[in-house]
């Protein structure tokens, strides 16, 4: 199936809409418009649009937020799911949620399933999402999943701007590194090179070192530019193979600092995902491959893949999460005591909010770990730049006193 964005005319209201559907060709997509009770003025199919096209009709984490708060507040009201969709459409400032959210409506008086007119937006609603819907769908507490699915995508959504806002005043530290190194290695060690040869005099040994990296980096600039770009290139396409991908999530399961970081945010999503899962009434094993997936990490998933297989069997959950790679004890113990309690779900989600607390923890304790580290290398290569540039001048200066 292919992805069309269309402009069409809504027959009974004369109104204008746009917005995206899934069909086999460019006709085919005008009759599906046509059954929906739309007059098509444009369709064009979604690959054949600019990278700039898709990255300005890409819907944010934020808009969708704020659609499913507004949609589970209008289902929960008794409103009729087709008019709350409308509502929420008519409610949304983004141009491309609103589309988004007439595409389903569409979808949805056409005949569909919510969580099947949901599923043609992939990009924009995943697995956990669907799958929240879908139970709710069926036991009839589509709103509570709503509220739920909205709760988490705002607590996901902070932690992860708290992560990005504790990375700030470190990168700011490596810039600052970087732009030092390069304004010694441009602008002063080639004077310092003309002032020894001017005066006859050989260059220092750490000097003469410094003069060839700056003169390959003035001369042979577009090797390295070569070799970066082909680094970038083969590292992206290694990160798309198997091995890449659990290469690259074992390094963030280890890498110094941010291990434990790291480690507390995979359970975090785990547990969070399957207390929502649980508690909405998705089986155990179908609640276990979507938490693992929803974890973002491709090792974790496998870990957590090979615990529901182990479950499948019929071994208990708790035993089966135990001895898994880089789980922490918590989730064992609390598991083992929502399986002796019947509650599971939420004994889970005690854990979850455990490591809620020890994520905010980490992350305000990682600009305060890395700016002693980060000054110590400042100030060693800034150091060894200052050795070959000032002190031979000083000598040089010395040697004519």
């Amino acid at each position: 199936m292919k992805r069309f964005n269309y402009k069409a005319t809504e027959k009974a209201t004369r109104k204008t809409v746009s917005g995206v559907i899934q069909a086999d060709s460019e006709r085919e997509a005008g009759k599906l418009l046509v059954e929906q009770g739309y007059i098509p003025e444009k369709i064009e199919e979604e690959d054949k649009k600019s990278i700039i096209a898709k990255i300005k009709n890409k819907v944010s984490t934020k808009d969708r937020i704020i659609f499913t708060r507004q949609f589970a507040t209008l289902i929960g009201a008794g409103l009729p799911m087709s008019r709350s969709l409308k509502t929420a459409a008519e409610q949304s400032t983004s141009k491309p949620m609103k589309a988004v959210i007439e595409d389903v409506t569409a979808s949805v008086e056409a005949g569909k399933s919510l969580s099947d007119a949901l599923s043609q937006h992939p990009d924009v609603f995943n697995d956990v999402y669907l799958s929240l819907v879908s139970a709710g769908e069926m036991s009839g507490t589509l709103d509570t999943a709503l509220a739920r699915l909205a709760t988490q995508d705002e607590k996901d959504s902070s932690m992860i701007s708290k992560i990005r806002g504790a990375m700030v005043y470190p990168g700011i530290i490596f810039v600052v590194i970087i732009a030092v190194l390069a304004f010694m290695m441009v602008l002063v060690v080639p004077e310092v090179r003309k002032l020894y040869t001017d005066m006859n005099k050989e260059l220092p040994g750490i000097t003469q070192v410094l003069v060839n990296i700056s003169d390959f980096f003035s001369t042979k600039w577009y090797v390295v530019v070569i070799i970066l770009g082909l680094a970038v290139y083969g590292i992206r396409t290694y990160r798309r193979t198997a091995a890449g991908k659990k290469t690259f999530a074992l390094m963030k399961l280890n890498v110094p600092v941010f291990n434990g970081l790291f480690q507390r945010l995979y359970m975090n999503r785990f547990c969070r995902t399957m207390e929502m899962l649980l508690g909405t009434g998705v089986s155990m094993l179908d609640a276990m491959h979507i938490s693992a997936r929803a974890t973002s990490n491709y090792y974790m998933q496998e870990q957590f893949d090979s615990a529901a297989e182990k479950v499948k069997s019929g071994k208990a959950l708790s035993e089966s999460v135990q001895d898994l790679d880089y789980v922490l004890p918590l989730v064992p113990q609390m598991i083992n005591i929502g399986e002796q309690s019947g509650k599971i779900d939420e004994m889970i989600g005690k854990a979850a909010e455990v490591y809620e607390n020890e994520l905010d923890e980490k992350i305000a304790n990682i600009s305060t770990m890395i700016e002693p580290f980060l000054m110590v290398i400042m100030a060693g290569l800034i150091g060894i730049v200052i050795a070959g540039t000032l002190l031979p001048i000083y000598s040089l200066v010395s040697s004519i006193s």
